[in-house]
């Protein structure tokens, strides 16, 4: 159930971001600096899933610390 409702989320959170982005082509002159916006956001997403991947230190306090 919870994993039906996370792809759900993720669906809307894609095609909403599709739609900006598209909305963002149709203004185009100015619609540049939003892309710009959007792509920045994405590169410092990436970097820091990259980050939290590579981290071994950070899995093995999540696996090993008592909470």
């Amino acid at each position: 159930m919870e994993k039906a409702a996370y792809a759900i989320l993720l669906g809307l959170a894609v095609l909403w971001l599709l739609a900006v982005i598209a909305g963002m082509i149709a203004a185009f002159p100015f619609g540049i600096l939003g892309l710009l916006a959007i792509v920045a956001v994405g590169l410092l997403f990436i970097k820091v899933l990259r980050e939290r991947l590579a981290n071994k230190e950070d899995d093995h306090y999540s696996r090993h610390v008592d909470k």
